[in-house]
């Protein structure tokens, strides 16, 4: 019962402040959790949490109450680099940091 996105636009440093919230947690608090939560992070780990429980209910026949989220890893992807001119020819680099996110539940 597992759920993967890879590639998101998002620092990892952003998304590992919530996933030490979530670990452990069951998931349709997590999820009600992450609805009403108004940051750019919360929508992302929405639509995981939300399609791996459906992978749990629809592949394995699970019940949602009884799930909780067991692994929660984010780690780091490619850093897309960019620059900021500035006087004189130089520039300022800007890095834009992409995550992945590998979300596992387990029956309790």
């Amino acid at each position: 019962m597992k759920a993967y996105w890879k590639n998101i636009r998002i620092s990892p440093k952003k998304l590992r402040v919530v996933a030490e919230l979530l670990r452990n947690k069951e998931a349709t608090w997590a999820l009600n959790f992450l609805k009403f939560a108004p940051k750019k992070w919360a929508d992302l780990l929405y639509k995981v949490l939300h399609s791996a429980i459906a992978n749990a209910t629809n592949n394995n026949s699970q019940d949602a109450s009884k799930l909780y989220i067991d692994q929660l890893v984010i780690t780091k992807w490619i850093v897309y680099k960019r620059g900021q001119h500035i006087s004189r020819w130089r520039m300022h680099p800007i890095l834009k940091r992409t995550s992945n996110i590998r979300l596992e539940l387990q029956v309790k």
